[in-house]
Order: structure tokens, then sequence, then C-alpha cells
């Protein structure tokens, strides 16, 4: 068996730059070499995990099946790569502290004083190490968060440094990414920002086998002869990574290049071609000027700060890529709905959803929302709090029940038709302590559902506190909403909807589907709504 081969990108001058997607990238490349590929995310915070960080400063908290809350690029990496992610994908400098102080109270340090070097850094090493082989592949994908530079990341650098000579030189690339600014007074490129940062990285240690550009256009060939001159890196392993028109599009790009035939001669790998034929597939129709579009409102909380929603993003554009067509995303915050006219909001949209989020605030607008949706028949998509605020409507304004709302928002009301879960109420710490990833859901048959999943059993990943009081399903039932999803070992409502005969495609569900949903393979939820979204747009042009 030959030996677990890692690479480790990092990145310099500026956060931002795209380094989950070149990391999620180039695992798709080589995975497409017939290649077992992983990918896993450093991140140097010290927040054991992301899940208690406000959205507008982490952005999207994704979740896997394991039930770990993680950061967002684990969302890139299983969009791009079919091996799937948990716990021992992503770390922080918390969950590192954290465990090396567990080992010193239990006196596994004793007598010896613990530092940074060996003691936190040989955590990390172990981590990187243990969830390479756990993993069970060719190739493990290591991207650092942060930039270097940054004093929270030196641990982390200076443990991928010393992985080098812990498995061997031929079984480490490094890849480093770093901006490549285009002045336009000047109308030239300037390297002087990436030889710095490389600088950087070689005063810690670490020589780069690789450099990925990040610009708005090409890097010329004579920036990449003053970049190789000044970095040490050969000009044949210096590439661009330019702003395209849609993320996946970035490993045809990079194959173009021949990033990957690079990576593979620093780790002395043979393959052979790769077979990319399913990504060309899904460019076409990202690419196709003809496809008519559809206009999806998100009525959220959290859309000044896009990649709050980046897997429910992608999601709906997957669902658009089966259905061949151009989704465009109109983002509103649901504090204005409540401060103006719902109508001007929404009028003109083919279909409505309203995503997940915690606390009161904009809560009433998204009510208004899940209204103007059902009474106008537009296609209605609420995920986890839009769920709710399609139960809390309903309750209102058909049920005809006064003082209804979610005890997450009002805690002394008189119909709780949300309410927290029993085990919840004896919580006291609020991170890691949600029904958090992969539960059963029992689909109704003859539902919107069972038509989107074809199946009467599946399983979906979870995040939340909160879920439909059961107390009041027998009432919603006689007034026409279906539940149309349960979970089988606790009872717990799932998926919520409408008769057709009510309306076209009216749907709640309790969990997070956009985690699910792959470019390739649209999560059929997405793919229903998308497509009754359309239609709804076709019968009002007609």
């Amino acid at each position: 068996m030959r030996p677990r081969k890692y690479i480790f990108i990092t990145g310099g001058v500026i956060s931002s730059l795209g380094k989950g997607i070149a990391s999620a990238s180039i695992g798709t490349i080589l995975e497409s070499r017939g290649l077992k590929v992983t990918n896993m995310k450093l991140d140097p915070y010290i927040n054991v995990d992301p899940g208690t960080m406000n959205p507008f400063q982490h952005g999207e908290v994704f979740v896997t099946d394991d039930g770990a809350e993680t950061d967002l690029d684990l969302g890139h990496y299983e969009r791009f790569v079919s091996t799937r992610t948990g716990k021992l994908n992503n770390f922080t400098a918390g969950q590192v502290y954290f465990s090396v102080i567990e080992k010193e109270r239990k006196g596994e340090y004793l007598g010896k004083t613990v530092q940074v070097i060996p003691h936190i850094t040989d955590e990390i090493k172990e981590k990187i190490i243990n969830g390479v082989e756990k993993a069970g592949v060719d190739i493990g994908i290591v991207e650092i968060g942060g930039t270097v530079g940054d004093i929270e990341s030196l641990p982390f650098l200076e443990a991928i440094r010393q992985i080098k000579y812990d498995v061997g030189p031929e079984n480490v690339c490094y890849v480093h990414m770093t901006l490549v600014p285009y002045i336009k007074s000047a109308g030239e490129s300037k390297t002087k920002p990436t030889q710095h940062s490389v600088k950087e990285l070689r005063a810690i240690g670490i020589q780069p086998d690789i450099l990925l550009c990040r610009s708005d256009r090409e890097t010329t060939e004579s920036a990449k002869a003053k970049i190789s001159l000044f970095t040490n890196v050969g000009k044949d392993a210096v590439f661009s990574a330019i702003d395209m028109e849609s993320i996946y599009d970035v490993p045809l790009y990079f194959y173009k290049q021949g990033v990957d035939s690079k990576v593979l001669s620093v780790l002395n790998i043979w393959t052979g071609k790769p077979d990319l034929s399913k990504w060309e597939k899904v460019s076409e129709v990202i690419h196709d000027k003809k496809l008519s579009s559809v206009t999806i409102a998100i009525v959220g909380k959290y859309v000044d700060l896009i990649d709050s929603y980046k897997s429910l993003n992608e999601a709906l554009n997957h669902g658009g890529i089966a259905n061949k067509r151009k989704v465009n995303l109109k983002y509103i915050d649901s504090e204005n709905i409540e401060n103006g006219s719902v109508n001007d909001f929404l009028e003109g949209v083919d279909g409505i959803l309203v995503p997940g989020g915690f606390g009161n605030r904009g809560i009433e607008g998204k009510i208004m929302a899940v209204k103007y949706a059902r009474d106008n028949k537009i296609p209605y998509f609420g995920i986890c709090l839009g769920m709710q605020m399609a139960v809390i409507e309903f309750g209102r304004d058909v049920c005809k029940l006064n003082d209804v709302n979610s005890t997450e928002f009002v805690e002394k009301i008189k119909n709780p038709v949300i309410d927290l879960m029993e085990e919840q109420k004896q919580l006291h710490e609020l991170g890691g302590t949600m029904r958090l990833g992969s539960y059963k859901c029992a689909v109704t048959e003859g539902t919107l559902a069972e038509e989107a999943y074809k199946s009467k059993l599946i399983d979906e990943r979870h995040r939340h506190r909160y879920e439909f009081n059961n107390k009041y399903r027998k009432l919603f039932s006689e007034n026409g909403m279906i539940f149309s999803g349960v979970n089988p070992e606790r009872d717990l409502v799932e998926i919520v909807e409408l008769p057709k005969s009510e309306h076209p495609w009216f749907l709640g569900c309790q969990f997070h589907p956009e985690f699910k949903s792959r470019p390739f393979e649209p999560h059929p939820l997405f793919k229903d709504f998308i497509k009754a979204s359309a239609e709804y747009s076709d019968k009002g042009k007609k």
C-alpha cells in the first residue's frame, strides 16, 4: 500500500481569497483521476466550533451527518468531492487547546511544562494524520484558515511544516494562494504582495511547491516569471486563479492549466487522465444563454452577508441546473417587510423561500411573506425556521387561534404551536446542544414530499432546538395541513405541506436539505421547488 499523501493549502495577503473553492477543485480533479481524497479545514480561532458565532461575522454553519457544526468550506468540499465530511474534517484552535488542557489536567504531561511546541503542534499533527488515516484515502487536502502572518495561525503552520519530515518530503505538497492585484492607474498587475507573502511563509520554514495567483484577470507570463524569480517557485508551478462566472468552472479551469499534473508530479503519483464529463455538462447548462429564468425571493435575517446562506444559494442553483433554468436570487430583509408593504417586496417573484435562523428579529416579516405566498398561490419553501413560520401563520389565519407563536420568541404564550424540545429545557450550555446531524424521516405516500423523494424513508440533517408542538397536530390536520414527514423514533414533525388542491407547491421542512445538494445530484426538494416556480413563471407569461 502506497503511503498517504498530503496537500496543504495556505493563503496570503488577505482573507476570502477562495482557498475553500481551490481546495475543493483540486480534490475534484484528483478524484476524477481515480484517487480517493478527503478535505479538511483547520480554523485558528479559539471558538470550539462556529455554532455560537453570528452568521454576519462567520457566514453559514455547515452541519455534517454525524452532527458536527463546521466551517462553511466543508459545504464546498461536499459539493465538489464525493467523500462525506464529519467531525474529523474540521477542527479549531479552541478544540486543540481544550484537548491539550484536558490531557494536562489528567496528568498525561506530568512533570513537563506544556508549551505550544511541541504539545499544541503535536495535537494538531495528530488530528490531521488521524483524520486522513481514518478516511482511508490516498490524499488528504488540508486547508489552513486565516492568512499567513496571523498570530493565531502560527501553531498550525508550524505543525504542517513538521509533518513534511514526519511522513517524508515526497508525501507532502504545499500550495499557497495569494493575491495579485491589478492597479488600474498603473495598468499592470502587482506581484509584490505575493513576494512578501511567500517570504513570510518561507521565514517559518515552508517553501511552497505551487502558487495560485488570485486576481480578476490572467497572470501574465512576465508576471509569473517575476513571481518565480522572487519566490523560488518554478514558473511552471505558478498558476492563475481568476474570478469565474460560476464556482463550478474552477475545476475545469485548474485542469486546463495543469494544476493537477503539477500536484501529482510533486507527490510522485501516476494516474490516468481525469474524467470531468459530469462537470463539463454542469458548466454547459450554467453557460447556456438561451435558458429562461425564475426569480426566487429569499426572505431572511442575514441577507447582508450572502455567505450566511451559502449552501442554500448553491442548492437553489442546483435546482436550476436540474430544470435547465437560470435562478435569479432576490434577497429581502424580513425586517424591511415589517416596515413597508409586503406586496412591494414580493410582487413579481416566482417562488418564495424562508430559510433558517435564530431569534425574534424580523419574524413577523417572515410570517407576512408566508401569508403572501399562501394567499397568492406562489410556490413556497420553508426551511427550519421557515417551516415554523408557515405553521404559525397557518395557526393564526386558518385555524383562527389567538395568541399564536413560538416559545423561542414569546416565553409565555396561549398557543405555543412551536415549542422547545423537552430535553432542551434542561440544558444551560448553548454550544453543540441542539438537535444536530442526520435523523430519519418517514414520508407519507401521495404527498409533495413523496413525489420529490420517491422514497418512504429518508434521512436529513438538522440544526435546531424547537419543534412543532404535537398537541396541535389534530387541529391543524382538520384545517387542511398535511404532515407528510415524521421522525419515526420520536414522532416529531419533519415536513408540513398544503394539498395541491389548495396550493400548487407549499412545503416546509424542519431539517436543512441544502446541506445535501450537489450540482449533479440536486436535492429533490430544491429540484421540485424550482420546477414549481418555473411552472408558475411560465403560467404568468402566457
